[in-house]
């Protein structure tokens, strides 16, 4: 999580390998022989993504997860990971996220091999040691090179478009392909987009609502495009991205791009979300004089996502963390929203 937060806001192999144990649990999913049955007939399958194609000849057994959201995704197939990659930004000591420790800590299950990430280099010799049948990292930052590398030791899912980009209903949809099990991942989106249709229609006063997702950090004033997942989750809930955003766009990025002070001002919405770490960093944005020009703030349209744990459930969402933080973006949308527009 710390590079894919860095990487947004900014975006061989060893050889011994050790046995370790594959967990999976039931839970509400299928069971017994024809669900076995049924994942099994998924093989072979062919995945295409960034630098080309990926073939998973059988149900993979032995799954590590590496950046962000695969985790959760195998998890809400019943599948539990041998090894999942170290999460620093709202993780606990451990590396775990909450939501993952508690949907671990429900299944009975133990916490996977908590892979070494240090925000550059996946650690190879760690997932040697793992001993994989497949590596999933529909989203995050692996370079071709790494992936070449990853690939000698498993078949390695990466990203369909741009590193740190893809949208979080996809992790889900490319997770499920690679374990065979499309047909859940498809019940595990529509249980979400029943959550999201749900708020939608609690909040009809977000309907319409234009909306700008910024963060102002260490000097720095990021603003999310259209394509980057945490806005793409924005507009599920009825929001829609403020002509402003996109045409202050420089280039620098598809999904986010950095703005100057001096325009600031020209960044116009109905509703601007803001991140921050702490209620000290949030608090300071909103009287800052270089973010206090922005309209929406000079209004006191400010939906404001505090915390490190809160803004990694939602920014962007995954397939367990949607319903952690739901209610509290909601919320503070919503409270944004009731504000007048001038």
């Amino acid at each position: 999580m710390s590079s894919r937060i860095r990487t947004a806001a900014l975006a061989s192999a060893a050889l011994l390998a050790l046995s370790l144990t594959a967990c999976a649990s039931g839970g509400d999913a299928p069971s017994g022989s024809d669900a076995a049955d049924d994942s099994a007939a998924a093989f072979p399958v062919t995945i295409e993504h960034a630098f080309g194609e990926t073939t998973i000849d059988a149900e993979p057994e032995r799954v590590v997860t590496w950046g962000w959201g695969s985790t959760e995704a195998a998890l809400a197939l019943d599948v539990v990971p041998v090894a999942m990659a170290q999460q620093a930004y709202g993780a606990n000591e451990d590396g775990v996220l909450p939501w993952v420790a508690a949907d671990l800590e429900d299944k009975g299950a133990e916490t996977p091999v908590i892979l070494t990430d240090d925000g550059e280099t996946p650690p190879y010799e760690e997932i040697v040691e793992a001993d994989p049948d497949v590596i999933l990292a529909p989203y995050s930052g692996i370079t071709e090179e790494q992936y070449d590398l990853l690939s000698e030791i498993a078949p390695t899912v990466a990203y369909p478009g741009e590193a740190w980009a893809t949208p979080w209903k996809d992790v889900v949809s490319i997770v499920g392909e690679a374990l065979g099990k499309s047909d859940e991942a498809e019940t595990v989106l529509a249980d979400l987009d029943g959550e999201l249709a749900d708020q939608a229609a609690a909040h009809p006063e977000l309907e319409g609502k234009t909306v700008a997702a910024v963060w102002d950090v260490a000097g720095t004033f990021y603003v999310y495009r259209s394509t980057e997942p945490r806005v793409e989750f924005l507009t599920d809930l009825g929001l829609e991205v403020a002509p402003s955003v996109e045409e202050l766009a420089n280039g620098e990025s598809t999904f986010f791009y950095t703005l100057s002070y001096e325009q600031v001002d020209q960044l116009d919405s109905d509703i601007l979300v803001s991140y921050s770490d702490t209620q000290e960093e949030a608090d300071a944005f909103l009287t800052s004089a270089n973010t206090s020009v922005i309209p929406a703030v000079q209004n006191g349209a400010v939906a404001q996502v505090v915390g490190t744990e809160f803004i990694a459930a939602v920014s962007p969402p995954t397939a367990l963390s949607l319903t952690w933080g739901l209610d509290d973006l909601v919320a503070s949308l919503s409270e944004a929203a009731a504000v007048p527009s001038e």
